[in-house]
């Protein structure tokens, strides 16, 4: 796990290995190992490179790194697990080996095979920047799923890119302009999708894609090389048509291979377990693949409702694993907040962000790397919100949408106050009747839905008319809202996975983790998202994912050899922080003075009027607003940290 950087210009600058330095120096938290610079003035590149060292320690490993045949350099963030298995397709003898990590043997791939085809071959996490020398054209890839972050964009004369904004931030060509479309996107999903970011002409390669482009061929060309939207029709039409356990079986051999593969490291390795069914089977099979007790993590909070520590705790003594617990307190989960905006480079507004943060800190003292449990309810339907959108569109759909948009607007009609009131005379029959109106105002927003993907878009849209919210906000095309891939053949809850498997998870949970890891020098691992096991469960028939109302059915059946069944069995809690009361008490000040009239006025991005009636009635304790707060306070408190003037509208 590394950090890159660098440049491409028709006039390399003076001095330019020092300008590298300092674009590199601010994403040395990636990289606090080692730091290296390749520049060749004469086609105008700069490569940089901050390491972390997983493989190979020695010198050999050092980057940037030529191939054999010096045709290519590369600046390199990730791990390729199967690296051994392409220095066997090479040939034992047809390459002379320096030494032994995956960068290494990326760039005799690229020699040997071509830089498409040593990716195909490649199972792994990764982000990199390769420069060819013999036809001077430079080309970035990530990832199939996305977990290793590549921003990119034309400023002026200057092509720039990295692993992190703030790298690109300090180059002399960086323009820091705000993008009102990306601000509106930001405020509904509570993160900029891909290829957007907050700046204007900065973009996000989107996962699974190569992009090459010269000096001669300034515009981009980006390639797919494969498709989560497309395996997922794929699976869907060539479904597994063996038996329950034959899949249990195959979901275990599967996975217990991922694990395998994960778990190689020079350096100290461990796993986050929450207690619950995804990172208990990662660590049960970790355990049952180590000769050492496997080194686990777990942070707990002592309010209650959000503390999952007591059962990280009983399946780590049932495993034997060497955990290692901390229990926050509130005002050191707070003190995260100041770091937030440093840490994710554009504003950011999962608030599960603060303990996982925390998570990788505690991690991070003990171990280098770290295996994480993140993407089992993608892949096997574990999301609340898959159930609850299927029951409700099924009833919704019944009823006439003219007679769904009239009811929505009789219950927004009605003021909160006056609901309430009235759930109070019924008394019993009504449950939590003091918040009647706030439910009734929340479920108009989603009764008038055309469809099943847009009731979905509704039920995970934080604001949802953000535009409105956006001083000459218009929000651009995603995949979720006017670029929808489509997905032939699968239902309601197919899609809505497949669309949280290209968007959600790259956009929001992994990139979560990945700055909240980094931050602090630690590299995270995905078993879950090995592309053949990624292939695999989308051949699953839904049956064997939700069964009777039970998410995660298979997966279940894995875990239960190794985990006794009455310490997982438990309604589904999250990875959160009470953002609500803390809105109400310790973060107020803090928040006050963000979402202060005048200020908002002054700055020009936001309207206040909507912001301030949310901000008055989450106080009073009459609406429940802490989702769109925190996305408009974590702009807020990213914009105060860029220091940036008075906004103007194009």
């Amino acid at each position: 796990m590394c950090g890159l950087t660098g440049f491409l210009a028709e006039k390399q600058p003076d001095a330019a290995e020092a300008l590298l330095k300092k674009m590199a120096l601010r994403i040395s938290h990636r990289g606090p190992d080692a730091e290296g610079f390749w520049t060749d003035a004469s086609a105008g590149i700069g490569l940089a490179h901050r390491r972390l060292s997983i493989l190979d320690l020695t010198e050999a490993g050092s980057q940037p790194m030529a191939s054999p045949s010096e045709r290519f350099v590369i600046v390199f963030n990730g791990e390729i697990y199967n690296h051994i298995a392409i220095r066997a397709a090479l040939g034992a003898s047809s390459v002379q080996w320096r030494g032994h990590s995956d960068t290494e043997t990326l760039l005799a791939g690229f020699d040997g095979f071509g830089i498409e085809k040593t990716i195909a071959m490649a199972t792994g996490m990764f982000a990199f920047a390769v420069w060819d020398r013999q036809t001077d054209t430079l080309t970035l890839a990530r990832d199939r799923l996305g977990e290793k972050p590549l921003y990119y964009g034309w400023l002026g004369n200057n092509f720039l890119f990295g692993s992190e904004l703030k790298a690109l931030q300090a180059h002399p060509a960086f323009v820091a302009a705000i993008d009102r479309g990306s601000l509106s996107l930001f405020l509904r999903h509570g993160y900029i999708p891909a290829p957007y970011s907050i700046y204007k002409d900065i973009f996000k390669l989107p996962p699974g894609t190569i992009m090459t482009l010269s000096l001669a061929q300034r515009e981009p060309v980006i390639k797919q090389y494969w498709s989560g939207a497309v395996i997922a029709e794929d699976g869907v039409s060539h479904q597994f048509s063996g038996t329950e356990k034959e899949a249990t079986d195959d979901l275990e051999k599967l996975l217990t291979s991922s694990v395998g593969q994960q778990m190689v490291a020079d350096v100290p390795l461990g796993a986050f377990l929450s207690g619950g069914v995804d990172s208990s089977t990662i660590v049960a099979l970790m355990q049952q693949q180590s000769a050492r007790r496997v080194k686990t993590f777990t942070i707990g909070f002592h309010e209650a409702g959000y503390n999952e520590a007591e059962y990280a705790l009983a399946v780590a003594k049932h495993l034997g694993t060497d955990h290692t617990e901390l229990y926050v307190s509130a005002q050191q989960a707070l003190d995260v907040v100041q770091k937030l905006p440093h840490l994710y480079d554009e504003p950011f507004a999962d608030s599960s962000q603060i303990p996982t943060f925390l998570v990788s800190q505690l991690a991070r003292q003990h171990v280098t790397v770290s295996l994480s449990g993140d993407a089992g309810d993608e892949l096997f339907c574990g999301y609340n919100r898959y159930q609850l959108t299927d029951r409700l569109w099924r009833k919704l759909s019944r009823v006439p949408q003219p007679l769904r948009q009239l009811a929505a607007k009789v219950m927004t009609s009605v003021p909160t106050d006056t609901w309430s009131q009235l759930g109070g005379m019924l008394g019993s029959l009504v449950p939590d009747a003091s918040r009647l109106g706030d439910k009734l105002h929340k479920a108009a927003g989603v009764v008038a839905s055309d469809s099943a993907s847009a009731l979905y878009l509704g039920l995970v849209s934080q604001w949802q008319d953000p535009a409105s919210v956006v001083i000459a906000g218009t929000e651009p095309a995603t995949l979720l809202r006017g670029n929808m891939p489509t997905l032939n053949g699968l239902t309601d809850v197919e899609r809505m996975m497949a669309l949280d498997l290209l968007t959600y998870l790259p956009d929001d949970i992994l990139t979560k983790v990945d700055r909240a890891a980094m931050g602090v020098s630690l590299e995270t691992r995905v078993p879950f998202l090995d592309h053949e096991l990624v292939e695999w469960a989308w051949r699953l028939p839904q049956t064997l994912k939700l069964r009777d109302g039970q998410s995660k059915w298979i997966l279940r059946q894995v875990l239960y050899r190794h985990v006794p069944k009455a310490l997982i069995e438990r309604p589904k809690m999250g990875f959160g922080v009470p953002i609500d009361s803390w809105l109400r008490g310790p973060l107020r000040p803090w928040a006050e003075a963000l979402l202060d009239e005048s200020r908002l006025k002054s700055e020009g991005y936001l309207h206040p009027e909507l912001i301030r009636k949310k901000w008055l009635e989450h106080q009073s304790g009459k609406r429940n607003w802490q989702h769109q707060l925190w996305n408009v306070l974590m702009f807020q408190s990213w914009l105060e940290s860029q220091h940036l003037s008075a906004a103007k509208i194009d």
